[in-house]
């Protein structure tokens, strides 16, 4: 049975940002459905993506762009028959460390000049990035129109979710993992990337002139990267 690619989008984004590579993995004959991440809290969304996963036959791959790789890296082992991860320019966090933490380990991320707080009736803030310096943050080597529609579109993320730690026993682990990433990336230096695909034991693919939006710019060869993990 083909494994079903189940994808999950990052803060700043949302569901249709994976457009271009479920057209690839549809063409290609590959089952896929993207999740609709709540952008609240770690273990939060990825409940929400194991009891999605609990409805999937067959076996499953995993994506997550950014903060999806954080989610999926906290998604339960027993929701579904996991036959690898791949993480797109994503967080594969070590239990405890969060999407903050490690955006800031190594240098060159410019996304905190980038963001915009919004203050929440509950006491909580939100943040996005500003729609005049989302293209040049985000997705670079996107046209400006669909740079426009993407920041136009995005959803913002709970700070608290980007603070929250991942729990112990993070799947990557204990399932195959895939990574690739652009070496333009401006939200998570493409060193921290290259650094948690090498304790994840993978060797990643780098995209050059590929910006932090590569589901978006780069497509096909980011579904490349996931039919090759689904073989």
């Amino acid at each position: 049975m083909n494994p079903t690619i189940v994808l999950v989008h990052g803060a700043f984004a949302e569901s249709s940002s994976w457009n271009g590579v479920i057209d690839a993995l549809l063409r290609a004959g590959r089952p896929a459905v993207a999740y609709a991440n709540p952008l609240r809290g770690v273990a939060a969304d990825a409940a929400g993506l194991s009891d999605l996963l609990r409805t999937i036959d067959g076996p499953v791959v995993l994506v997550g762009h950014s903060y999806g790789g954080s989610v999926i890296t906290a998604a339960d082992p027993a929701a579904a028959d996991l036959k690898a991860l791949v993480y797109v320019a994503a967080f594969a966090p070590e239990a405890g460390e969060s999407a903050l933490e490690l955006s800031s380990r190594w240098p060159g991320s410019t996304l905190g000049a980038a963001l915009s707080p919004i203050a929440r009736a509950d006491g909580a803030t939100d943040l996005s990035i500003q729609r005049d310096r989302f293209h040049a943050q985000f997705a670079a080597d996107v046209s400006t129109v669909e740079a426009q529609l993407m920041a136009a579109t995005q959803r913002p993320v709970a700070q608290a979710a980007l603070e929250e730690g991942a729990p112990a026993d993070p799947l990557w682990k204990s399932v195959p993992a895939h990574f690739i990433h652009g070496d333009l990336d401006l939200n998570i230096p493409p060193a921290g990337l290259r650094a948690m695909a090498e304790r994840a034991g993978a060797e990643p693919v780098e995209l050059t002139g590929a910006s932090h939006a590569l589901g978006v710019s780069r497509p096909s060869e980011v579904a490349e990267v996931i039919l090759k993990a689904a073989a």
